[in-house]
């Protein structure tokens, strides 16, 4: 079951704040807000299944949550960076490698 934050945001049953009626997460809103500067009207272009309503409700919950979500965004971060560190150049990856030292 799920608990609604807003009209806009429910929070599931695992803790994850998703936009109403969709499988959106908060945090990827937030992420495209974060990393690319995006504002609320471009990240209704990148999800045009959202309102401009909905983007600025989980950005709202972003803000209101930013210390729990930035943990969250920090945990992800980590966990890509060491998985990443644990796998070998795959062979296309070195071919696009070698390719580009003959340039």
């Amino acid at each position: 079951m799920s608990t609604v934050v807003t009209s806009l945001v429910e929070v599931d049953g695992a803790g994850v704040a998703r936009i109403g009626g969709t499988k959106v997460k908060v945090i990827e809103i937030a992420l495209d807000k974060l990393v690319h500067g995006s504002s609320p009207e471009e990240i209704c272009l990148q999800f045009p299944h959202l309102s401009l309503a909905q983007v600025h409700a989980a950005l709202s919950y972003y803000y209101e949550h930013q210390a729990e979500l930035d943990a969250e965004i920090e945990r992800r971060w980590r966990e890509v960076n060491e998985f990443a560190g644990q796998e070998p150049d795959s062979p296309f990856r070195q071919r696009l490698l070698a390719l580009k030292k003959q340039t």
